[in-house]
């Protein structure tokens, strides 16, 4: 099925969805346009063992099975999401759930940034005089 809905910018649906917890918004891969999802494509849940995975072909967004899905069976797919900082908690209940809808190389950066500031980070006088120097 297709992922279907109007493409707007990035600027755009910063706009409409200021403080906003929700949103169908997916973010194509040139960077500079954003479907905002409507229709089927937009209300299939994350896994972290997903069922379809989603692909863009020519600018449209693709949801494709990656295996057979029985009848009743949920059609759900990893959302990788990318470009935030907000909590996005997963709770598909697979054995593989990394606990968040996060992709792993978004996870690696926030990591990274994390560590980074902590480097950064001036020590306080009440944790150097508690470092074990004397």
């Amino acid at each position: 099925m297709e992922y279907a809905g109007p493409r707007i910018t990035p600027e755009e649906a910063d706009r409409r969805y200021d403080g906003i917890v929700r949103t169908y918004l997916y973010g194509l891969e040139d960077g500079k346009t954003i479907i905002d999802g409507e229709g089927l494509g937009a209300f299939l849940n994350h896994s972290c063992d997903p069922n379809c995975e989603v692909d863009e072909i020519k600018g449209r967004v693709w949801i494709f099975a990656v295996r057979d899905i029985a009848a009743g069976e949920e059609l759900v797919w990893d959302y990788n999401l990318y470009d935030d900082e907000e909590p996005a908690p997963c709770h598909c209940g697979a054995k593989n759930c990394r606990g968040t809808m996060y992709s792993q190389e978004w996870i690696a950066k926030m990591r990274r940034r994390a560590k980074a500031k902590r480097r950064r980070a001036p020590i306080r006088a009440d944790k150097a005089r508690t470092s074990g120097r004397k």
